[in-house]
């Protein structure tokens, strides 16, 4: 049998066609449940946090609180159902008072933390749902990240060069940042050709995918702080949810601001 291509196996990887296959279904599901919006896209992005929370207690070593960490969240995310206030302040007041709940009973912030950080991207996810171009915008703030990720990998194995913080992320390159604000940019220049995606998100576009990459830093940390290698084994090739979303956590609440803000300049 003739060995693969060096030059081609050190671009892809080995792990290329479980993270593709992978890649694709997480896609299809969430592609599903964005189209039908709603309650069942409210009941995945819970799905989601919960499985979030559960993999952050062990990051933050705090796994005999776990359960009630999530139940809290479980608490906070109910608001932000099609069936009690979605998002809006009281939710935003129930996520506050379900982070503060858990700092007070573990007498921490680490683990409260996850609370907040879990839920936030949820409630801006919803918020950008519910929009008059809803499945525009909650797409797009999606598939940037997607983007973002795609072509930071593929600039990064391809050319590689100089790391960004070996320390913390030894993959990441100045090189794929470049990709994957290349890509993000791309991305957002054919939805607004294509669909008519605001000019202010077109800009954001490549800042995004700075922010995009800061949260993977942020969860690259985490993780060596904890001492492994992923946040979870739920996905082949991937790793943990938190591990697939460490980017849109941050991007989807700086979208759902932007919207938000757009949308006060026009009425005044």
């Amino acid at each position: 049998m003739v060995a693969a291509d060096p030059v081609r196996r050190s671009l892809f990887g080995n792990d290329l066609a479980v993270r593709t296959l992978s890649g694709v279904v997480l896609v299809a599901i969430a592609g599903v449940a964005l189209w039908l919006g709603g309650v069942a896209f409210w009941l995945l992005l819970m799905a989601g946090a919960l499985t979030m929370q559960h993999e952050w207690a062990g990051l933050v070593g705090r796994l005999e609180r776990r359960r009630l960490s999530m139940l809290a969240l479980m608490a906070s995310l109910s608001m932000l159902s099609p069936f009690a206030d979605g998002p809006g302040f009281l939710s935003f007041g129930f996520i506050i008072g379900g982070a503060f709940f858990i700092a007070t009973i573990d007498r921490s912030f680490k683990l409260a933390w996850g609370v907040f950080y879990c839920a936030l991207p949820v409630m801006a996810l919803l918020y950008l749902r519910q929009q008059d171009n809803g499945l525009l915008l909650a797409f797009w703030t999606m598939a940037t990240v997607w983007a973002t990720d795609v072509g930071a990998y593929f600039a990064g194995r391809g050319i590689g060069g100089p790391k960004i913080a070996p320390s913390i992320s030894p993959s990441k390159t100045w090189a794929g940042l470049a990709g994957g604000m290349i890509a993000a940019l791309g991305f957002a220049l054919f939805m607004q050709s294509q669909f008519d995606l605001p000019y202010v998100l077109v800009l954001a576009s490549a800042p995004l995918a700075i922010i995009a990459q800061m949260g993977d830093f942020l969860e690259s940390w985490m993780k060596r702080q904890a001492g492994v290698k992923d946040s979870g084994t739920l996905i082949p090739g991937h790793g943990g949810i938190l591990d697939r979303v460490d980017g849109l956590v941050p991007v989807a609440p700086v979208v759902a601001l932007l919207v938000a803000g757009n949308a006060f300049w026009a009425l005044g």
